[in-house]
């Protein structure tokens, strides 16, 4: 079944801890913290002392994905925080193969995070660092985050090459309990939604619906 990764940056600021506790309590199966950096997406919302507070009250494993140029500097920050799972953007960093040897040698799980227009190319390069990659189905900060099903193809044409078979593919962006079928049949492993789990204050309904869409 296909993990969900409810995305923080969606949830109300107000009283996070209540709304990790919730989400836990739900069923959901990761969570997922955006850090941007204001130069390569214009937001900046999530920083590392939330993410580290946050660690002390939830077993649920932390799937961090860096939305910045040049993230080399934090990987060994976020790697004393507990961090499980830690994705890059491929076009944010002149050397993403270096990065990720980086990520691993911290102890986390490194992944690749790829813009909608981004092709895929020989993801080969990057073994044997790489365990998981991002892609986005949503172009990155912007107001309308048109969800953009044809962006999928990427996930077929990474599960049928043999030699990615072990390779986690995880989707993010624009994900509903209505549009979440499109994700299990493109093969996809994990889910990373934010409207979609925290619409109508409904988490509990929302996760429910989801995983239901993705037996």
């Amino acid at each position: 079944m296909i993990k969900i990764s409810p995305s923080i940056a969606s949830a109300s600021f107000l009283d996070l801890v209540k709304v990790v506790k919730r989400l836990e309590n739900a069923g959901a199966d990761f969570l997922h913290f955006d850090i941007e950096d204001g130069s390569f997406v214009k937001e900046m919302r999530l920083g590392i002392k939330v993410i580290q507070d946050l660690r002390t009250i939830t077993k649920l494993p932390f799937d961090v994905h860096l939305m910045m140029v040049d993230p080399e500097w934090i990987v060994p920050v976020l790697s004393k925080i507990g961090i499980k799972m830690l994705s890059i953007h491929y076009e944010a960093t002149e050397y993403p193969r270096r990065v990720l040897g980086m990520i691993n040698k911290a102890g986390m799980r490194a992944g690749l995070a790829f813009n909608p227009k981004t092709p895929i190319g020989d993801l080969s390069i990057y073994f044997p660092y790489l365990h998981f990659v991002n892609i986005l189905t949503t172009e990155p900060e912007v107001d309308d985050c048109t969800y953009l099903p044809q962006v999928l193809e990427k996930i077929r044409q990474i599960k049928e090459k043999k030699e990615m078979k072990d390779l986690l593919c995880e989707v993010d962006g624009g994900f509903t309990p209505e549009n979440v079928d499109g994700a299990v049949l493109s093969g996809a492993d994990i889910v990373v939604a934010g409207r979609g789990i925290f619409m109508n204050g409904g988490i509990e309904e929302n996760i429910r619906k989801m995983k239901a869409a993705c037996v």
